[in-house]
């Protein structure tokens, strides 16, 4: 399983905006040039972002700004912004094991916790970082 990259692509959004915002406007093509993806998957993501209140963007050419302050905003959030995950369940169940199988009829008693508690863990990692956290960080390579 592999999480796609419109959540580390949202990160460097968000890291570019509150990096540039005060010298440049910051439009899907601008943050294009920076993650090196086309503008069509950036106005996706930043579409994702500005539905989920996380980013407001001015019509026009106005350009993106970032509607929160970064404390304000985790890992988790963006998360969910922009990863769908179907019934907030973030493993999906092979559809249909074999009720005769002694395996099969019970894989699910087996595993449903486990995976949950999973995702859990995951997600209350997501929670305690902020984008004031990569803000930081990324102060020392600037």
């Amino acid at each position: 399983m592999q999480i796609s990259s419109r959540f580390t692509i949202a990160l460097h959004i968000f890291a570019c905006v509150d990096t540039f915002e005060k010298e440049h406007k910051i439009t899907s093509n601008f943050l294009s040039n920076s993650i090196n993806v086309n503008p069509v998957i950036i106005r996706n993501v930043l579409s994702q972002l500005k539905k989920h209140n996380l980013i407001s963007i001015a019509r026009g050419s106005g350009g993106a700004s970032i509607t929160k302050p970064l404390e304000e905003i985790t890992f988790l959030d963006i998360f969910n912004a922009v990863e769908s995950i179907e019934n907030d369940t973030l493993f999906h169940f092979h559809e249909n094991p074999n009720k005769e199988c002694p395996v099969g009829k019970n894989i699910h008693n087996v595993l449903d916790g486990k995976l949950k508690n999973i995702q859990g863990a995951m997600e209350k990692e997501l929670s305690l970082i902020t984008l004031a956290d990569v803000k930081k960080d990324l102060k020392k390579y600037l």
